[in-house]
């Protein structure tokens, strides 16, 4: 066969492969085009998830009669005014956007300058179909209808109305983060979804567009490294590392002012936690790098998502020592708790009366013992004694031994016939519960505890989405959970198994996992995933007192479930010191 030159209306089906993957691809493109002419208000409406209708409409520069026709021919641009295109400073620059939209769906564009008429142009999957005069405010608006309708190979492989919502709504969100003096605002299905105000600085904005709580979590980033042909400059905020979510779709990355998500520069973030963080957990994190133009190539992917850097050693060790040092400064600071409950939860150790003893000071002693101490009625340190109600198992009878105490609130501390047990209390009935869920789910589904009180748990519309498209899934699970408005659910009931559960946590996690899914598998197909977030937070906590009942109940029942060994996570549960290992510490050996 032949070679032949391709037609045009099927060059641009091809390059809208790559362009156009989806409606949150197209709606990308068409909110960088308002970006770049100069608009101070972008409004966005999508219909059906934007599967029906994406419009964007601005009051950017406009366009004339004859730059609309310009701008539906393949790598016709204004933003490259000559050939640097090293230099280029704009979000779009290939030309390729609307003419590969337009050849997949039905494009309207309305434009008007100032000081002169609007003009509009309507193109039918290429061909055009209206040309006309219209009557509009400066700017632009332009409506995309029926993407991909006439391309059923490439429709069939679109995810659900729903799904491809939350795709847009994060577009939108990356694009209003790079860019806090431009206000946005999108509409889905007639509902406001997303408003934030033009005119703001990138903290305001960061935190107008993430959880309220990141606000409160995060500490500022604020680095720089001088370089001969300029500065590199990191800013934004990231979270302390005990804020942190199960998914990296809370990771905003911008460059130049542009949204991106590279490897490169989520390895450096992966890097800059490493051992701070759980291994399938990820920070929360909104980074500004600005380099030279010299030093970043944008012209990698159609999609313009990926960046290659002259020198990534240096952009690693940037994000990674900026990171660190912001980490370091925090210091102790965690995640910060004010649950109303506080003060019934608190107990404290009460001290036997006859135990107290009065100091006495020595005639022979100077006062700088006696003012270093607190009081005069201070009693010394003391230990808890717990006794035992029912004589201990002979310690032959158990693999795991017996309880002999607990160390830092988190550690058991077990006695063998050959030696010391050290179990991490949370770790391993962590992998209790786990094995406790799957038992219950293999007989049919995990009981549920209801709530006296339902809780209501706020979430972003597009994370209460998948839970409620998951609910009576959820339910096998134990967990009843309703849709409360737009952006919240109620959680009716939790698993029974979990006990005296945190819904909140439980609930934001599991919508995060859900993210990470393919609709078309079931939670049962997930079913390590899921049960194994549940439990998670169902399990005994680092820093709870337990009785020794406690303890050994826990001993005993890690004796006969399988793979007790190891946490949901992978780390161990508990260590050994056998008596040879105990007498080399001491020498003796």
């Amino acid at each position: 066969m032949s070679i032949r030159r391709l037609p045009e209306h099927l060059v641009n089906r091809i390059a809208a492969g790559e362009v156009v993957e989806r409606p949150a691809s197209a709606l990308k493109e068409l909110v960088e085009n308002s970006i770049d002419a100069g608009a101070t208000r972008i409004a966005v409406g999508l219909g059906e998830g934007g599967l029906a209708r994406i419009e964007v409409a601005d009051d950017g520069g406009g366009m004339t009669r004859a730059d609309m026709a310009l701008a539906l021919e393949r790598h016709a641009t204004s933003k490259l005014p000559d050939e640097a295109i090293e230099s280029v400073s704009t979000l779009g620059f290939r030309g390729e956007a609307l003419p590969s939209i337009a050849s997949v769906a039905r494009l309207t564009i309305e434009s008007r300058v100032a000081g002169a008429e609007g003009w509009a142009r309507t193109v039918d999957n290429g061909e055009v179909v209206r040309d006309a005069p219209a009557a509009l405010p400066p700017g632009t608006r332009i409506v995309v209808e029926q993407l991909f309708a006439r391309v059923p190979a490439r429709r069939k492989f679109l995810r659900s109305a729903r799904a491809e919502y939350g795709a847009c709504l994060d577009a939108v969100r990356r694009l209003a983060m790079a860019r806090p003096d431009i206000g946005f605002s999108v509409e889905h299905d007639g509902r406001r979804a997303l408003q934030v105000a033009g005119g703001q600085d990138r903290p305001t904005r960061v935190a107008a567009l993430t959880d309220r709580a990141f606000a409160d979590n995060a500490v500022p980033i604020d680095f720089d490294r001088a370089i001969d042909s300029g500065a590199y400059v990191l800013g934004g905020v990231a979270s302390v590392p005990t804020y942190n979510r199960g998914i990296a779709d809370h990771q905003y990355l911008v460059v130049n002012g542009r949204p991106v998500k590279d490897r490169l520069l989520m390895g450096a973030i992966r890097g800059a936690y490493a051992e701070m963080l759980p291994r399938d957990r990820h920070a929360v994190v909104a980074l500004f790098l600005d380099v030279p133009m010299g030093e970043v190539d944008i012209n990698v992917h159609p999609a313009k998502t990926e960046v290659r850097f002259r020198d990534p050693q240096l952009v690693r060790g940037l994000i990674v020592s900026g990171l660190r040092r912001a980490l370091d400064e925090a210091g102790l600071r965690v995640v910060r708790h004010a649950p109303v409950d506080l003060a019934q939860r608190w107990t404290s150790e009460p001290i036997p009366a006859d135990s107290a003893m009065r100091y006495e000071p020595s005639p022979h002693q100077g006062t700088a013992v006696m003012d270093r101490r607190p009081t005069f009625f201070s009693p010394p340190p003391q230990a808890r004694a717990e006794p035992a109600w029912t004589p201990p198992a002979p310690q032959a009878d158990h693999p795991l031994g017996v309880a002999r105490g607990q160390v830092a609130k988190t550690y058991i501390v077990a006695e063998t016939e050959d030696g010391l047990i050290l179990v991490d209390q949370h770790a391993a009935h962590e992998r209790l519960v786990l094995e406790r869920m799957r038992a219950a789910l293999v007989g049919g589904r995990v009981a549920a505890q209801a709530l006296l009180i339902p809780e209501v748990v706020e979430l972003d519309e597009p994370a209460c989405d998948r839970l409620e498209a998951r609910g009576a899934e959820l339910a096998e699970f134990g967990l009843e959970i309703e849709r409360f408005g737009a952006r919240a659910v109620l959680v009716r009931a939790t698993p029974a198994l979990l006990g005296q559960a945190d819904p909140t946590g439980l609930v934001t996690d599991l919508a995060d996992e859900l993210a990470a899914y393919n609709e078309a598998l079931s939670l049962k197909e997930r079913l390590d995933a899921v049960a194994g977030t549940m439990a998670c937070h169902g399990s005994v906590r680092a820093g709870r007192v337990l009785s020794v009942a406690e303890m050994n109940a826990l001993l005993r029942e890690m004796e006969v479930t399988p793979h007790s060994g190891q946490c949901n996570h992978g780390r161990p549960t508990w260590i050994k010191l056998a008596h040879g290992d105990i007498e080399k510490l001491f020498g003796r050996r």
